[in-house]
């Protein structure tokens, strides 16, 4: 008998969460440094907009992680509440809709209705809230989890690059944080891959060419103004 498959989708909220705030940590600090770097700063300006960068970045981070969960939460307790009232005032259209969804996957009338009127009279609400809304049975984030843990993994990623811009000069700066950047990302894209169970060639590749095309941007743009002024 062969052993029981391995799914990784559970693992998606919190590994897309962890690994967003690490990549955009590395990218946009490492950035900020290439273009302050290339622009003739000194190491103390460079390390200052690293650092204020990488606090203002957590901040942001935390607290969109904050109001977007907040968001999705009230918005999912919104909809049970409307589906709550419809269960208590219009039984019978409810029992229809359910019978409706089931025969659209692929239930007989006849059963799809037996089953439907079998829900109902188990637990009506989280029969409709799983199949009729979406929102089937999972870990309810907190907000304020949510907002430390993107804090938290946003600020390892940006230490990564101010580590690398502190033990550099600042002439070698400029190419020492996005080489270094470029091998954070790749090996964050290709952990983030293994987690998720996916081949690791097509995100690590990925991670790798954006992350680089924005140093690149922001280290030309910092060049330009640099000559500018």
């Amino acid at each position: 008998m062969p052993p029981p498959a391995s799914h990784f989708v559970h693992r998606a909220a919190w590994l897309r969460a962890a690994v967003l705030g690490a990549n955009d940590g590395i990218i946009s600090t490492a950035s900020l440094i290439a273009g302050v770097a290339a622009s003739g700063a000194g190491r103390g300006a460079i390390l200052t907009a690293a650092v204020a960068g990488w606090a203002a970045g957590a901040m942001a981070m935390a607290a969109g992680e904050y109001v977007s969960v907040s968001s999705q939460g009230d918005s999912e307790a919104a909809d049970l509440e409307r589906e709550r009232r419809a269960l208590k005032n219009f039984p019978e259209v409810e029992t229809e809709e359910l019978t409706a969804i089931y025969q659209r996957r692929g239930l007989a009338p006849a059963l799809a209705r037996q089953v439907a009127e079998q829900l109902m009279a188990t637990d009506a609400l989280s029969a409709h809230a799983r199949d009729e809304l979406g929102l089937g049975e999972r870990d309810v984030a907190n907000p304020l989890t949510a907002a430390l843990a993107s804090a938290v993994s946003f600020s390892v990623g940006a230490a990564l690059p101010t580590l690398v811009a502190f033990f550099a000069s600042p002439a070698a700066t400029v190419v020492a944080a996005p080489a270094a950047s470029l091998v954070f990302l790749a090996a964050l894209g290709a952990l983030g891959a293994w987690l998720g169970g996916a081949p690791p060639a097509k995100p690590t590749l990925r991670v790798a060419f954006w992350g680089a095309l924005a140093m690149a941007v922001t280290a030309g743009i910092g060049a330009l103004i640099g000559k500018a002024v």
